[in-house]
C-alpha cells in the first residue's frame, strides 16, 4: 500500500468525526463570519474599502490588492496548520478547512463589495460560494443543469431559490473536504518532514486562493453590467 493510501485509509473513515460541523451550516455560518467579521478580521466590506481607500479610488487596484492580501492569509493559516506532518493530521484537518474557506469567502465577498453587490442579498451570498468552487466545477455544475448559471447569473437571478442555496453549499463542502485532503494525501511524502509539509501546504493554499480570486474578478463584473443580466441596482465601476 503507497503512503497516500494509507493516509486516505487512515483518515476518511473518520471525517464524520473529526468535522461534524463540515455541512451547509458550517458553509452558511462561514458566510457570515467572513462578510461581518471574526476576530482581528474585520468584515469583508470594510477590508474592500480600505484596499479602495489606498488606491486611489481604483477598483481593479483594490482587487489586486485583496487577492494578494488573501492569498498570503491563505498562505500563512496553511503553513501554521500543517507544521506537524502526518502526526497531527487528524487534529489539524478541521482548522486548515475552516481557515481557508472563512479566508477564501473573504475574499470573493469583498471583490462582490467593490463590484457593487449587495453582500446581504442571499442570491448574492451564493455567488459568492459558487466562486469558491473555482472556473472549472462552476463549469462542470452547469453543464450537468444541477446550478442554472454562472455566479454572476445566481446574484442577479430574479428571486431568491431556498433549493439552490441547499445545493451550492453541499458543493462547497464537499469541495473544501477534498481540497484539503486531496492536498495532505498529495504530499505525504513531504509531511513526513514537518517543516516541509508547513512550506507545501502554504503554497497550495495561497496559490488556491489566488486562482479564485482571479476567477471571481473576471466572473463578477460589474452591477452596471450585470444589469443586463437579472436586473437590480448599480454599483461602482
Amino acid at each position: 500500500m503507497n503512503i497516500r493510501q494509507a493516509v486516505l485509509k487512515k483518515v476518511m473513515p473518520d471525517m464524520h468525526l473529526m468535522a461534524p460541523n463540515l455541512t451547509s451550516g458550517f458553509v452558511h455560518q462561514t458566510v457570515q463570519r467572513a462578510i461581518h467579521g471574526i476576530g482581528p478580521l474585520p468584515p469583508a466590506a470594510s477590508a474592500a474599502e480600505k484596499q479602495l481607500t489606498e488606491q486611489d479610488g481604483v477598483v481593479k487596484d483594490a482587487i489586486g490588492e485583496l487577492i494578494e492580501n488573501h492569498a498570503s492569509l491563505a498562505a500563512a493559516q496553511g503553513f501554521v496548520t500543517n507544521l506537524g506532518g502526518l502526526m497531527t493530521m487528524a487534529a489539524t484537518i478541521p482548522v486548515n478547512i475552516t481557515g481557508l474557506a472563512l479566508v477564501q469567502v473573504r475574499l470573493v465577498a469583498g471583490i462582490a463589495h467593490l463590484r457593487g453587490y449587495d453582500l446581504n442579498d442571499d442570491r448574492v451570498r451564493n455567488a459568492i460560494l459558487l466562486c469558491t468552487l473555482g472556473e472549472s466545477a462552476v463549469k462542470q455544475l452547469v453543464k450537468e443543469k444541477r446550478v442554472p448559471g454562472t455566479p454572476m447569473v445566481l446574484a442577479t437571478a430574479p428571486a431568491y431559490d431556498p433549493e439552490l442555496d441547499k445545493l451550492v453549499a453541499g458543493e462547497v463542502s464537499s469541495a473544501l473536504i477534498s481540497r484539503v485532503i486531496g492536498k495532505r494525501t498529495a504530499s505525504a511524502v513531504a509531511r513526513r518532514v514537518p517543516v516541509a509539509g508547513g512550506v507545501w501546504a502554504a503554497s497550495t493554499d495561497a496559490y488556491a486562493t489566488w486562482q479564485i480570486g482571479k476567477y471571481a474578478e473576471r466572473e463578477l463584473r460589474p452591477r452596471t453590467e450585470a444589469a443586463a443580466v437579472g436586473g437590480g441596482r448599480t454599483g461602482r465601476r
